[in-house]
This record gives structure tokens, sequence and C-alpha cells, in this order.
């Protein structure tokens, strides 16, 4: 009887010795989280920006570099599993928030809607284009030939990566300088939502393209599950949910217990049926959120008591896990910094000249041009999940996540200087102008 109960011991301080380990990591992550916020505010930038910034801070790249014992201690005294557990579910929760966010009815104001669509296919196409050939350049002769992944799907998630905006930080930036109801602001905040849509639909679709390793047949049935999924959420399960939300009534920002807990388990079961399908479980989170956009009193009950607690605990906890993957000093030769110039240079060019030159097309002038380009360049959280979900499919090295999460920064970190600087110079009357 003494070994039965000497093996639950042993098990149950294993456990206590997990949840401490893991406790004193989340209290590290989440008062730095806050500190990276509020010093990034205080200098202008958006609070995202220095949550991000800490979190790749708390990494190898200055923590596990300054202080390797702590590091250790803190980091990898423990096996990693429930930081990635919670990062994951984070994630999920993430994602339905940014399809709650996706506003479609500025698509439906007939003055902007040209230029919505000159931006965004623009936006997307060349820094697709170039972000392809740059990707297949890295798989042939960079610091990602050691991959085992194809060139081709190296490239394609390089594309992606290239491609994407990050439109829960654009908002924030953008309701920083009081843009959101401004011609500018609807034209960069509907074609962000053209852009991150597509951008979506891209990164489901190449990811069951590189887990189909080429197969046709693979290939053909995890896009047809994939498209038919999407028809049951829209046709089925969103009228359904509807009829729900209805008869529950959320209402001054708050929603039953009985939804929330509801609404949860909706989110889970789509997370789960996605991965199921064979692609990333944020993906059916990312769908829930999408069908309900326009239930705006459930919006605001969900802002009103999940969102701050996703923001706070979970969203912190995703930037540490992707500074834990992060380490900027394995670039340590000229051609990997080079490499790195190249991605972070044609990146941001890609974007703004596609963005610059649509604006221009659409009767813009040089100053108002330039604002909708580098708040099209803003990537951030996006970006991340991105190249995230890229180097888990092993289709990216690590080096080359090292460079897109500084890319990412980079581009993001120099849009508020950049309104700056351009908003005095644009033509008020233009840039201040109620859409429709």
């Amino acid at each position: 009887m003494s070994a039965p109960a000497g093996v639950a011991t042993v098990s149950a301080h294993r456990n206590e010795l997990l949840l401490y380990f893991t406790l004193l990591q989340l209290t590290l992550i989440i008062l730095a989280g806050r500190i990276g916020g509020s010093l990034a505010r205080s200098l202008g930038q958006s609070a995202a920006v220095g949550e991000i910034v800490i979190g790749i801070l708390l990494g190898p790249s200055l923590f596990g570099w300054l202080a390797p014992r702590a590091f250790d201690y803190v980091f990898h005294s423990a096996p990693p599993e429930p930081l990635t557990i919670l990062s994951n579910i984070g994630l999920v929760l993430l994602m339905f928030q940014i399809g709650l966010e996706f506003d479609f009815a500025h698509l439906t104001e007939r003055a902007n809607r040209a230029a919505v669509l000159r931006v965004s296919i623009s936006c997307l196409a060349l820094p697709f284009i170039c972000g392809f050939a740059l990707g297949y350049m890295l798989a042939a002769n960079g610091p990602a030939g050691g991959s085992a992944a194809t060139r081709i799907d190296t490239a394609l998630f390089v594309a992606t990566a290239f491609s994407i905006t990050a439109l829960p930080i654009l908002g924030r930036i953008m309701i920083d300088f009081n843009l959101t109801r401004t011609r500018l602001g609807v034209i960069a905040i509907s074609s962000a939502a053209v852009n991150d849509v597509v951008g979506w639909l891209l990164l489901a679709l190449i990811t069951t393209l590189a887990v189909s390793d080429f197969d046709a047949g693979r290939f053909a049935l995890r896009v047809t599950l994939v498209a038919a999924f999407g028809g049951a959420s829209a046709k089925i399960l969103r009228p359904l949910l509807k009829r729900a939300i209805a008869r529950t009534h959320p209402r001054d920002g708050k929603m039953s217990a009985d939804l929330l807990g509801g609404l949860l388990a909706v989110i889970f079961m789509a997370a789960m049926t996605t991965y199921q399908i064979g692609i990333f479980a944020i993906f059916g989170g990312f769908m829930m959120g999408v069908i309900l956009y326009d239930e705006r009193e459930l919006v605001a009950a969900w802002r009103g008591r999940v969102g701050d607690f996703v923001t706070v605990f979970f969203l912190p906890i995703f930037f540490t896990y992707t500074g834990l993957r992060t380490s900027i000093g394995s670039l340590d030769t000229l051609a990997d910094w080079a490499w790195c110039l190249a991605v972070v240079g044609t990146a941001s060019i890609a974007k703004l000249a596609g963005a610059y030159l649509a604006a221009r097309r659409s009767g813009f002038n040089h100053p108002e041009s330039a604002i909708i380009g580098f708040m099209m360049n803003t990537r951030a959280l996006m970006e991340l999940i991105v190249i995230n979900v890229g180097l888990d499919l092993g289709v990216i090295s690590a080096k080359v996540f090292t460079m897109l999460v500084i890319m990412a920064i980079f581009s993001t970190v120099i849009t508020t200087p950049a309104l700056r600087h351009y908003l005095p110079r644009a033509d008020s009357k233009r840039v201040h102008e109620l859409s429709g």
C-alpha cells in the first residue's frame, strides 16, 4: 500500500511544482505586459506595440541573454505545455474577438467602394508577389534553406505574411488619432478588413496545401471540408446563434451567464472542428466571430465581460510565447542581417507602395496617400499569428521567423510617427470629411 501512496505523493508534488512555475510565468508576463503597454502609451504608441516588444524581450533575445540562469529558472524549470495551451486557448478567443470587430457595413459606402477596392487589391497583390519572390529566394539560398518544407511552401507563407494588415491594432491607432469616422479612416479600415478576410482565407488555403504535401486528393478534400464548414457556419449555425442571442437579450454591455457559456462552447467546438478538418483551431474561433459581427449588443457585451480579460491575460501570454520562439541573437552573420533587412524593406515598401499608388489613383494627394499607406502597413498581432502558424508547420525556419517578427514590430512602430508627420500636411477638410 505504501508504493501507491508514495507515487501519489510524488505526483501531487510534481503538479504543485508545475502550478508554481506556471503562476510564476503568468505573474511576470502579465506585469511586464502592463508595464510595456504603459511605456508605449507614454511614447505615443499603441499599448499593443509595448506588449509585443516586452513579449520579445522576455525571450532569449534579452532576458535569456542578460540573465540566462534566471531565464532558465522561470521558463525552463517546468514543461512548456501549460504556457503553450494557455496561449492557444487565448488565441482561439482572440480570433473570435477579432472576427467580431470586422465591420462590413463600411463596404456599402458608394463613395468609398472604388477606393477600398483599389487599395485592398493593391495591398494584397504587390506584397504577395514580392513576398513570394523573396520567400522563394530565402528557401533556396538563405537561412530557410535548412527547412524540411519545400520552397513553394515557404514562399507562400512569406507572401501571406507580407500581405496581412493588423486590423485590431490599426483600429486602436485610428481611435487615438480620431480617424474612425473620417473618409481616410473608413477607407483604411475597410481595406484592412478586406485585406484580412482574404489573408485568412489564403492562410487557410496555404495551410491546407502544406499539410496535404501537394497531394491533389487530400488537398481537394480539405478545401471541400473548409468550404463546407464555412457554408454550414453561415447558413445553419448563424441563424441558430442569432435566435439564441435574441432570446437572451444582451444589452448595456452585459450578457447572461448562459449565453456566455453557450458561446464559449460553440467557439471551442468550432475550433475543434477546424482542427479535425486539418487546419488550425484558430480558424474556427475566427469564423464564429465573423458570422456574428452584426450583433451589436453581443459585441458590446463581449467587450464588457470578456474582452478585457482576453487582452490583459491571454494576449501577453501569446506575445511572450512568440518571444520565447524569437532569438534575435540567432541572426549572427552579416548575411542573416542582410536577409533581415531585405525582408523588412521589401515588406514595408511593397505595402506602402501598393496603398500609396492606389490612393493616388483614387484622387488623394501625397500626404493623404501616405497616411493610407502607413495605416495599411501596420501588421503587429495579425502578422505574429500568421508566422506562428508557419513555424508550427515547419514551413519557415527559426531565423526567418525572427526576421518576420522584426518586420512586424518595425511596420507597426513607424505608423504612429508617420501619422503625426503627415496628418498636419493633409487637406484637413478632406481628412475630416465624414463618409456617406
